[in-house]
């Protein structure tokens, strides 16, 4: 009998965990988080968006494996009973230089297989969105939204049905020492060490610390990025659809202030995208001195933070100001004030990064023996989970 170990609770080791117990139901399968409950980091703070693929470079993973995890998750919702509401999204451009970026999206979720894709403008456009203002959009029909709190908890249902689920539990080091044997050293309410022939390692937020510690590659490092919600008022909610986003700047991973209809009936509104302080701690002021050393004493935070000083200044502004949160939104949605808007979540985005200070775009697997560490799994990894499970299984052999 094979003896397994994923490490994190986020859906992505949730989704590798319940694949392992369907690829070998033989197999003994540990599940070890270091949190009380599922889910309770990035998958379970972030605006709930099954993506259709659009943004992502043909030939990524990203590319490979959004429309294919997006139809994976769809059915596990099915056979779950977990609602989706299919809101469809707009992407809209709403000045002249931002048109040929909206015509190569276009063209790349096209050649990605997203289905359904067109472009609209003018009265085809206020159709979908009354109250949206632009000169053209891409309209994504199938692009849905879920409570991925929900999709994380009935994974875990499935796991400890037939496997284990150690909450309570944190992962020092996952070293490996021949022979087929891979050692993890643990603390918490399972702590001392736990021995099994491979591990796979999705720890999101800390996946860097322990690679790192158990003698990986130093680089890329995760680099925390805040970002905060507001919600419209139930007042105000009627100005939005479904999902209306901004033309994303090619230069970064992040996707920009828009709006997106939850399962739930509110709409938030964001994130932006700051330096985070803290890479657990959700409260708007938090400070952790270990996390903002690390940060800053990277030298590819040096060298990113002094090209792009501007675009990190203007997100301060968002951050501090529910005025310049409103008016980044107001372009595309002329009504909004600032009155509409009320503090809602915030998330943080676990963001790999070189040592030149370039952001990592893609998934980043990396592997030694027994082991196989996710380095970078940002949006979409929720929508992929399912998918990126089957790839990894098929990397590790584990299939």
């Amino acid at each position: 009998m094979r003896r397994l170990a994923v490490v994190g609770g986020g859906i992505v080791g949730l989704a590798v965990a319940r694949q392992l117990l369907l690829a070998d139901p033989k197999s003994a399968v540990v599940l070890i988080e270091r949190e009380d409950a599922v889910g309770t980091h990035q998958s379970g703070h972030n605006s709930g968006v099954i993506h259709s693929g659009l943004y992502y470079s043909p030939g990524s993973l990203k590319a490979q494996l959004c429309v294919s995890g997006g139809r994976l998750l769809r059915n596990f919702c099915a056979s779950h009973a977990i609602p989706i509401e299919a809101c469809g999204k707009v992407v809209v451009a709403v000045e002249d230089s931002e048109l040929a970026r909206l015509q190569a999206l276009f063209e790349r979720g096209m050649e990605n297989g997203v289905p359904g894709l067109r472009l609209v403008e003018g009265r085809a456009l206020r159709e979908l969105e009354p109250h949206v203002a632009g000169l053209r959009a891409i309209h994504s029909p199938t692009t849905s939204v879920v409570d991925f709190t929900a999709v994380a908890r009935a994974l875990a249902a499935e796991i400890a049905s037939s496997g284990e689920l150690w909450l309570g539990t944190e992962v020092i080091s996952v070293v490996s020492q021949g022979s087929g044997l891979v050692r993890l050293e643990l603390a918490g309410d399972h702590g001392g060490r736990f021995d099994c022939d491979f591990a796979i390692v999705c720890a999101g937020l800390q996946s860097d610390r322990i690679a790192i510690r158990s003698g990986g590659d130093p680089e890329p490092r995760i680099v925390p990025f805040r970002g905060s919600y507001y919600r419209l008022r139930q007042t105000s909610r009627h100005l939005v659809r479904g999902l209306v986003y901004p033309v994303p700047d090619p230069r970064y991973p992040f996707l920009g202030i828009h709006l997106t209809r939850t399962v739930h009936g509110d709409v938030l509104v964001g994130p932006n995208a700051f330096l985070g302080f803290s890479r657990g701690n959700y409260a708007r002021w938090a400070f952790d001195w270990q996390d903002v050393r690390e940060t800053l004493t990277w030298p590819g935070f040096i060298r990113f933070a002094g090209a792009n000083w501007r675009a990190g200044a203007r997100e301060l502004s968002h951050a501090m100001s529910r005025r310049g949160f409103a008016s980044s939104v107001r372009r595309y949605v002329p009504e909004l004030t600032a009155g509409d808007l009320e503090p809602a979540v915030a998330g943080i985005r676990a963001q790999a990064m070189l040592r030149d200070g370039s952001l990592v775009d893609d998934f980043w697997l990396e592997t030694r023996d027994g082991v196989l560490g996710v380095r970078n799994a940002p949006s979409p990894a929720a929508t992929a989970s399912f998918a990126i499970a089957d790839h990894i299984c098929m990397t590790a052999g584990l299939s």
